[in-house]
């Protein structure tokens, strides 16, 4: 079967009904190319472009927002717990300030190494992957709304 896409459907044998004996599977070309050569492929240049670093896609802002997530649902919820205080009262207190102080610094900390062509995958191994760091800023990106929200909605702290 011939196909210009990255993946490949192999083995299918019946599509209207899906038995036991048919075998559904996809894999990625571009590992079943490396694979047969049996050499390392290189590792992919990074790119220091501004563009780049700082594209949708890129290395840069998902983490960026991510790391911030994670200080800010931390500190929401410590400062909560220790003043009583909710979010907007935090924010309002002189929160700001901070938030934005912490922002400046995180993000330039963050792009320097990406504008050296360090990568986050070189720097990371055992439990503390840059996958890790994803989803870990992931759900912090969704605990800080949903602190947020549920503080909104019942008009007092969570605490």
């Amino acid at each position: 079967m011939a196909s210009t896409s990255v993946f490949m459907a192999t083995g299918i044998t019946q599509l209207p009904s899906f038995n036991k004996s048919s075998a559904f599977s996809v894999r990625c070309m571009s590992n079943d190319a490396r694979s047969a050569s049996k050499t390392p492929s290189p590792s992919p240049k990074v790119s220091t472009k501004f563009s780049d670093v700082l594209a949708f896609g890129g290395p840069a802002p998902e983490r960026i927002n991510g790391r911030l997530a994670m200080i800010g649902f931390v500190s929401a919820m410590a400062v909560g717990l220790s003043s009583g205080q909710d979010v907007s009262t935090q924010i309002s207190n002189g929160g700001l300030s901070v938030f934005v102080a912490t922002s400046v610094l995180l993000t330039m900390a963050s792009l320097v190494p990406l504008f050296k062509g360090v990568s986050v995958q070189s720097k990371s191994n055992g439990i503390m992957t840059s996958d890790a760091e994803l989803w870990n800023g992931r759900f912090a990106m969704l605990g800080l709304v949903a602190l947020a929200f549920t503080e909104f909605v019942s008009g007092s702290a969570i605490v």
